[in-house]
């Protein structure tokens, strides 16, 4: 017994020391991308007798990248584990974060719908030889994620988990970009059809926490929102453009741009600022639209100020927008062409639009802009109200309340003041003496009552001048 187990141990043993000096052979004498092919074929031979299936995920597709290996980088970010050792950590100009990747030779074990696949990265270098004179040769890499998982579950990584690893890359992409505003660039204002749009990173402070605004309009924009987002299937199923059209109206300097700033970032949506007396003609309104990219909010503010889209009441859908080109603007923007662009066949060609109109006059738009399909959600821009005073001072002051409120409640009863009045108030205040701040307020809004009594002195005092005099005859 005792010499059959020596005998077992001698040939393990030889094995063993059989399989080092082949290794030894392989690493010291053979070059590396030979290294990789006796791997994929000793590979080869056991898996046929393994219930494990391996996939491979290569960084490119021919000469194109491949998206589902970005989609991968991108999601198993977010499935690093503290069993990992070594990591690469990058940052590009555009993201908001840093991404944090496993580096050559890591695993990564996810689990999805109760079945767990394993990834691990792979870096290799083959040598490349160079069409050139001398003949030389330089060395390629290749980099790729190779993941395994048991053979009964290939139909649900093809079918489910590749398709859930684009949606939560896109999603995270979306999350971590930043929003920037474009503007029409100077090369369409010199009349080069490329580059059509120019933008910056749009760095604004606004969130629906800090507009100063009731708390049950504010909810109700963004449940709407919230519904718009994830209402993809339902848009599709009714036949609908997955779009939707938002007007903030209301006197200046209550919070519409605001508003808009805070909608982009509950939305993490690029903003596209268009000034209809920029654009030439209708084409150009529709190349203009057409470059602008999915998940976007393209904004027309002030759009009571371009009269033939108020009221055209015997103009018919021929009335146009007076373009600042003068004697280039031969065709000019139609009111027809504007409507069919943001409610025709042509609104169709994007997914997740966002429309967004400004007025200080509703009621001088046009009513074809009104309906819904074009304006779907009417949002009042009103004087500011306490409780949107309220929301001011705790943003500016880092207080919910104070003694000091019920003499401003009592004024702002009596007055239509806006927020943006109140807010310069505060930026002229001591804002670490909350006290003087708020006595600040108070001293403000009277001062704009003893106005409106006086305006309202000088208006009667007009009204008997102004009435006639009745003179009597004398008998």
């Amino acid at each position: 017994m005792a010499s059959s187990n020596a005998a077992t141990i001698s040939k393990i043993a030889s094995v063993a020391a059989s399989a080092m000096l082949v290794r030894s052979i392989v690493n010291d004498f053979l070059p590396p991308h030979f290294h990789h092919f006796l791997l994929s074929r000793f590979c080869n031979i056991f898996s046929r007798f393994s219930s494990r299936l391996s996939m491979v995920v290569e960084e490119y597709n021919e000469f194109a990248v491949n998206r589902l290996y970005e989609a991968a980088e991108v999601y198993l970010s977010t499935r690093i584990s503290p069993s990992n050792t070594r990591l690469k950590v990058g940052k590009q100009d555009r993201e908001k974060g840093f991404l944090v990747t496993m580096d050559r030779g890591e695993e990564i074990v996810d689990v999805f719908d109760g079945f767990k696949i394993t990834w691990r990265f792979v870096r290799t270098e083959t040598e490349k030889r160079v069409p050139n004179s001398h003949g030389g040769s330089s060395m390629k890499e290749n980099r790729y994620f190779e993941l395994s998982f048991d053979k009964i579950h290939r139909d649900k990584v093809l079918s489910s988990y590749f398709p859930h690893i684009l949606d939560r890359a896109k999603a995270i992409k979306d999350e971590n970009t930043p929003v920037k505003i474009f503007t029409l660039s100077e090369r369409y204002r010199f009349g080069d059809p490329n580059g059509l749009w120019s933008s910056v990173v749009l760095d604004h402070p606004s969130t629906f926490e800090t507009l100063a605004m009731e708390e049950s309009q504010k909810a109700a924009i963004m449940k709407d929102l919230k519904k718009f987002m994830e209402r993809k299937q339902l848009y599709r199923k009714v036949g609908k453009a997955w779009k939707r059209g938002y007007l903030l109206y209301g006197p200046p300097g209550t919070g519409k741009s605001s508003l808009i700033g805070a909608m982009a970032n509950f939305l993490n949506f690029d903003i596209y600022d268009l000034e209809l007396t920029d654009v030439r003609r209708n084409s150009d309104l529709r190349n203009l639209l057409m470059a602008t990219s999915n998940r976007s909010m393209l904004v027309i503010e002030d759009i009571d100020c371009t009269k033939e889209l108020k009221n055209r009441e015997g103009s018919g859908d021929q009335a146009v927008v007076p373009s600042r080109w003068g004697e280039f603007g031969d065709k000019e923007v139609t009111l027809s062409g504007f409507l069919n662009f943001i409610d025709g066949l042509w609104s169709s060609c994007g997914d997740e639009r966002v429309i967004v109109f400004t007025t200080n006059h509703k009621e001088k738009l046009d009513p074809a802009l009104l309906r819904p399909g074009r304006m779907d959600m009417h949002i009042h821009m009103g004087y500011c109200s306490f409780s949107g005073f309220r929301i001011m001072a705790s943003n500016y002051l880092g207080i919910h309340d104070h003694p000091l409120f019920v003499h401003v409640k009592d004024i702002m009863q009596k007055l239509q003041i806006t927020p943006a009045e109140i807010g310069e108030v505060f930026m002229r205040s001591e804002l670490d003496n909350p006290t003087v701040a708020l006595q600040g307020v108070i001293d403000a809004l009277q001062g704009k009552e003893k106005e409106k009594e006086e305006e309202k002195e000088k208006e009667k005092e007009k009204k008997e001048d102004d009435e006639p005099v009745e003179v009597k005859e004398s008998a």
